[in-house]
């Protein structure tokens, strides 16, 4: 398991770079209206991949070991149409209805392409998770070059038509090495497939949603109370936040995989824990490397509308290394097909948040919505840690990394090289 998370870390890094250089560079194509815009259409598209994911996401890697791919595909495919194109239509009155087009094809193409990728979970490889969550990035910045330089549309359509063309690239590539493995010729709609299918994946969505409408919901109340250029502006600390996060992410995933094929429960725990205090560590560092860059230069890199951007990580750090541990422990109880503290945990941190933005955001605007969601991170973050250490002890340790596996981590680092 060790040397998967270290692969994965090493992969995550990598999209931690490319996604740097994607920010750097939309903010000084498009200015911080670019970049909110951006911002707005990418919230849209998560919210759709909520009702997406029912069937494309977590369900997908659960179940493909107690299924035939060729069994429970059908299923990912054609939801994946009828809500990437049915739920944007409900956003086409919204507040960016000339991007609806771009919004139906990303929906499809990247809910397609994330039941490829979440099979590839389920089957515990690994390598191709890591391989086409990279080519996400690398490709879309590829696309992004040939569109602007090469066909000359400079507008900030540049960046929704490289997204869905690297989408769509990408999943005739997976889907072409998954039915190669399948027999579509025996295929078999069953209706408790599907129904299982559904039943586990409306759960776990139900609190991914509202653990995103924590992540989110202060970009609308930013939009509503002080406009897109302060969406803009914010967005930088919040996409910082969620570079962090890669890490967290791609060691929750390989957890996932190990403890969904995995029948010792002391096992699971032990696997968790060293997740979680690489999780913990990794974190740390990187969030002390951005609070030691000097103010200025976050304006000198992302342009002068974001000068903000080092005190709005200051202010987000706290919430940002809570999530990232606790990230560990949810995908832990997704993994053992416990739910509902993932749905406690959510709500509470929604909770807080709603009330809150009403009477902060107004008065403080970037600020107040840094503190915000800071601390519902930090509350949604506790309940987790509270159940998981009702079920084991508690010690110090499992935040810090023993001298066996420095040791261990230093060896794979200096092969790599």
């Amino acid at each position: 398991m060790k040397e998967t998370i270290f692969k994965t870390f090493v992969s995550r890094f990598l999209i931690l770079i490319l996604n740097f250089g994607l920010v750097i560079y939309s903010t000084n194509m498009w200015g911080s209206s670019g970049k909110g815009l951006i911002s707005i259409i990418i919230a849209d598209l998560t919210i759709i991949s909520f009702f997406a994911n029912i069937f494309v996401g977590s369900s997908m890697s659960y179940f493909a070991r107690k299924f035939r791919t060729e069994e429970i595909l059908p299923f990912a495919y054609l939801w994946a149409v009828i809500t990437g194109i049915l739920i944007p239509v409900l956003f086409s009155s919204g507040h960016a209805a000339e991007y609806s087009g771009y919004l139906i094809g990303l929906s499809v193409m990247s809910s397609l392409l994330t039941a490829n990728v979440n099979l590839f979970v389920g089957q515990q490889n690994i390598k191709m998770f890591n391989l086409y969550t990279v080519l996400q990035q690398l490709v879309h910045i590829i696309f992004i070059i040939i569109i602007v330089y090469c066909i000359k549309i400079t507008s900030v359509n540049a960046y929704f038509i490289a997204q869905i063309s690297c989408f769509t690239l990408l999943f005739f590539i997976t889907a072409i090495q998954l039915i190669k493995k399948a027999d579509f010729k025996k295929i078999l709609i069953s209706k408790d497939i599907g129904f299982q299918l559904f039943n586990y994946g409306w759960k776990i969505q139900l609190s991914t949603f509202l653990q995103f409408l924590n992540n989110r919901l202060s970009f609308y109340f930013l939009e509503y109370f002080r406009g897109i250029i302060s969406v803009g502006v914010f967005s930088i600390g919040i996409a910082f936040s969620e570079a962090v996060w890669t890490v967290s992410r791609s060691l929750s995933v390989v957890l996932y995989a190990d403890v969904v094929n995995d029948t010792d429960f002391n096992s699971a725990i032990e696997k968790t824990k060293i997740s979680l205090r690489i999780s913990f560590l990794i974190t740390l560092l990187f969030i002390s490397i951005m609070l030691m860059i000097p103010a200025h230069w976050y304006a000198m890199i992302f342009g002068k509308d974001f000068g903000e951007t080092k005190e709005i990580v200051l202010l987000l750090s706290p919430g940002i290394l809570a999530i990232a541990v606790s990230n560990i422990i949810g995908y832990y109880f997704a993994g053992i097909n416990k739910l509902r503290i993932l749905n406690v945990k959510s709500l509470a941190g929604l909770i807080f948040t709603i009330i809150s933005s009403f009477f902060i955001i107004p008065k403080w605007g970037i600020k107040g919505a840094c503190i915000i969601n800071s601390a519902s991170y930090c509350l949604s973050s506790g309940v987790l840690f509270w159940r998981f250490y009702q079920i084991t002890e508690f010690h110090i340790r499992d935040f810090i990394l023993s001298r066996k596996e420095i040791h261990l981590l230093l060896k794979k680092i200096v092969k790599t090289h």
